[in-house]
């Protein structure tokens, strides 16, 4: 006799996953996890879809994007569900954007009172370190916050 194979209701899948049923149909409509329906028209999310809809609240909960995370699990064949060493790979492809993240998070922690070149010419450390906002020419938006070398910020 063969094994049954578990299917969840939308509202058992969301609440086994911790998110909201209306999340997990806009996950689908992004086509980031699938369904069978049912003859009435109802979504069954197979066993295996948990661990898929688990990676994909990890990662956000990591702060990467949903179209971070649409790009690295299109990259599993027939979309299926990432195994442990899919699940390696991935990973390993996010850590190189986490760390940029934590990056400018400790740039934006240990700048945030000092002039970031953003050209407001505000702060009275700005007139000094950004005069004439000539860091504009480096580009738009808060460069010392941006850049990678905060050594060349004259």
């Amino acid at each position: 006799m063969g094994k049954s194979v578990k299917f969840f209701t939308i509202g058992e899948a969301a609440e086994r996953c911790d998110i909201n049923a209306s999340t997990l149909r806009y996950y689908e409509k992004r086509n980031l996890v699938s369904s069978i329906r049912t003859q009435g028209n109802q979504r069954r999310y197979h066993h295996s879809m948990l661990r898929r809809i688990s990676v994909i609240k990890a990662a956000q909960n990591l702060g990467l994007t949903l179209e971070e995370i649409e790009d690295a699990l299109s990259s599993l064949p027939n979309n299926r569900t990432p195994t442990k060493k899919d699940w390696e790979r991935l990973s390993s492809k996010w850590k190189k954007i986490l760390d940029e993240r934590i990056t400018q998070m400790l740039r934006l922690r240990d700048n945030l009172s000092t002039c970031i070149g953003c050209g407001c010419l505000s702060l009275k450390v700005c007139k000094l370190v950004n005069m004439n906002d000539h860091v504009s020419a480096r580009g738009n938006g808060p460069r010392f916050l941006i850049e990678e070398s905060q050594g060349d910020n004259s």
